[in-house]
């Protein structure tokens, strides 16, 4: 699966800009289920299994990732931009992005540290101040390479740190695409509809409109969330730890998730014999928050892999993480038809 995630995380697909992401996850699954997309650019597909169960299960990740658009090209060539999503300013500074269409190379950039009052240098700048340096010497250069609504791209490597960790952008959330497309390619016991959704990381868009046209009675959402497991952080604000196992939360801001699923995740886990853990803070969400009250209510359940420098060119998981992401999905996939 190694290389299926970094083929998946190295096609750039910023909010509202996904169809490289839905051409290469087509490519992949072709022939082996039926699927549409539709007017949004959601890709729905449905699996035929060995039976099929008395309730419709949907299991979901996102195809989008953060990143920015072009809203300006000023005099001196360079550009200004927005974000897509929530990116913090911190992490973008001096970093290298890709623009457009052609991918032209850029640069973010900065007021030199030296051209900063004391205050200024106290705190953290504002995305508004920042601009991308693509080399042209002026707007009228700038203008051959480059319009306003281009997309942003973090240019980023797939790059393995140690023997146990990836790095990369966009692991949030082709790692969920990436076990959907294992599972897709596998026989399932039960039917099931997966769904790769558009525009997550701007409100939830793609999900809202997925969940009423699958119309599921389950929901299974696969997704990357905050590991802050590092040095000086303890108790609940640590969240989850890489090699902790999937993430299966009880609430975040947009959803309380269904308890008998919740439970059933973690007895799954003592079960397999593979490590499972919770999410120890009320923070963030996911398309969960849009599938849960789609028409007349779905029972949902998040899994995730816990993954540092979320919404960042470093994103950091486990494997090990990743993998028994996959079994606890395929077995609770099982189950949960069998409720």
């Amino acid at each position: 699966m190694k290389e299926l995630l970094k083929e998946l995380c190295l096609t750039d697909g910023v909010s509202g800009d996904e169809s490289a992401v839905r051409k290469k996850i087509i490519e992949k699954i072709e022939g082996h289920c039926e699927y549409r997309t539709d007017a949004l650019g959601n890709l729905i597909c449905f699996k035929k299994g060995k039976k099929t169960p008395d309730k419709k299960l949907m299991i979901c990740a996102h195809m989008d990732e953060v990143g920015f658009i072009v809203t300006s090209l000023r005099q001196d060539g360079t550009l200004t931009f927005g974000e897509v999503g929530g990116v913090d300013p911190s992490v973008v500074i001096g970093r290298q992005v890709r623009v457009g269409k052609n991918l032209i190379n850029g640069v973010i950039g900065s007021t030199a540290v030296h051209n900063l009052s004391k205050e200024q240098r106290e705190k953290a700048p504002a995305m508004s101040s920042l601009y991308i340096d693509i080399g042209a010497n002026n707007r009228e250069e700038a203008e051959k390479y480059v319009s306003l609504g281009d997309c942003v791209y973090f240019d980023s490597e797939f790059t393995l740190l140690g023997e146990k960790r990836i790095k990369s952008k966009a692991i949030d959330d082709r790692a969920g695409c990436a076990v959907m497309i294992k599972m897709i390619l596998s026989e399932l016991e039960y039917d099931a509809h997966f769904v790769f959704n558009v525009q997550e990381e701007i409100g939830l868009r793609g999900a809202r409109v997925s969940a009423y046209s699958v119309n599921p009675d389950f929901a299974v959402v696969l997704e990357a969330t905050t590991a802050a497991d590092i040095d000086g952080v303890s108790g609940a604000k640590r969240v989850c730890t890489l090699g902790g196992g999937p993430v299966v939360s009880f609430m975040d801001r947009s959803t309380v998730y269904d308890k008998e699923l919740y439970r059933l995740a973690f007895d799954i886990s003592a079960e397999g014999g593979f490590l499972c853990q919770t999410k120890t803070m009320i923070a963030g969400g996911n398309d969960a928050g849009a599938i849960h009250t789609s028409r007349r209510g779905v029972r949902t359940i998040a899994v995730s892999v816990p993954c540092r420098y979320l919404h960042s060119p470093s994103c950091v998981i486990q494997w090990s993480d990743l993998e028994n992401m996959l079994n606890l999905t395929e077995k609770l996939a099982k189950r949960i038809c069998e409720l």
